[in-house]
């Protein structure tokens, strides 16, 4: 399998029209299999221990059938960086047409979260808002917040522990979303999520692929929606895949981040707020990185295969 991987490697260098997550560029090593083209893409500071599931996950893609299916096409939402003012806000919104639900990012600063959240329901009156905290607060920060932020669908991972999640559910009649209590987990299926989260995020490649998915989803049995890791189309493409071969899909899912990048090995278009699930042949020109960050990743893949055994 490793020579299988090493011997299709490209690894590309995506721009991206905004700082998100503290990154201008998004470095992802893809490659080929039986199956067509993969992702493996976790983020440059990530270990190798957490990074075995990402890999178990592009191994999958190239190599296993997909599942059944059950819609060809998947809703999505938009996605607002933490960036405030309101022609900036407009731009990034432009490149989610007919996105009906709008996904902020909030946790560092009360009031321009606040005026964030007021900028976007300004321009998109109808939209749904959810916002997004990465863990950032305390149960009594959130509770503030929550009561200053006006109506929203959901607030995902607003702090950062179970314990903290539960008490807060006691406290508010919001739906909370669980992302990184699962995904940062020891283990994935040990892990009691029962009385601290409505809806449990999925995001294909932190993990461990669509069948890991599954079988957590089965496991949980919490109602699921499906993100991105901001992938390029490779993994997004995966993404879709994974929230389309759920038989419900309640909720509007967060694949839709190929907008936040500048240029890209192929483009997934957002058509009245709903993408296609594509297949297609990357285009790598002007994207492919310096043969020492080809070296830093091949290396990466090599030691992270060893910790899959």
């Amino acid at each position: 399998m490793l020579d299988l991987i090493l011997d299709s490697l490209r690894v590309i260098s995506l721009p991206m029209k905004v700082n998100f997550r503290g990154i201008n560029h998004r470095e992802v090593a893809l490659f080929q299999g039986p199956q067509g083209w993969a992702e493996f893409s976790p983020f440059l500071e990530y270990s190798d221990e957490e990074s075995a599931r990402w890999l178990a996950c592009s191994i999958e893609a190239a190599t296993q059938v997909p599942p059944k299916l059950y819609r060809s096409s998947v809703g999505v939402n938009a996605t607002m960086p933490a960036l405030n003012g309101e022609s900036e806000i407009t731009q990034i919104l432009a490149g989610f047409p007919g996105c009906t639900t709008v996904k902020i990012k909030v946790g560092t600063n009360e009031k321009q979260d606040l005026e964030r959240i007021a900028t976007v329901r300004k321009l998109n009156p109808r939209s749904k808002i959810r916002i997004d905290v990465n863990g950032l607060w305390s149960v009594d920060q959130a509770a503030k917040f929550l009561e200053l932020c006006g109506e929203i669908e959901y607030v995902e991972q607003p702090c950062a522990t179970v314990a903290e999640l539960r008490e807060l559910k006691s406290r508010v009649d919001v739906k909370i979303v669980g992302d990184e209590i699962l995904r940062k987990s020891a283990n994935l299926f040990e892990i009691d999520l029962n009385g601290a989260i409505d809806i449990l995020m999925l995001k294909v490649q932190p993990l461990g692929g669509i069948k890991n998915a599954h079988a957590l989803a089965a496991h949980h049995k919490i109602p699921v929606i499906v993100s991105s890791a901001l992938e390029s189309a490779v993994g997004i493409n995966y993404g879709l895949t994974l929230a389309a071969s759920f038989e419900e899909m309640s909720y509007d899912c967060g694949l839709g981040t190929g907008s936040l990048l500048a240029k890209n090995v192929a483009e997934i278009p957002i058509v009245d707020g709903k993408m296609q699930i594509q297949r297609f042949e990357p285009n790598f020109d002007g994207l492919e990185t310096s043969a020492n960050r080809f070296d830093w990743w091949k290396n990466r893949i090599m030691r992270t295969a060893a910790l899959l055994g």
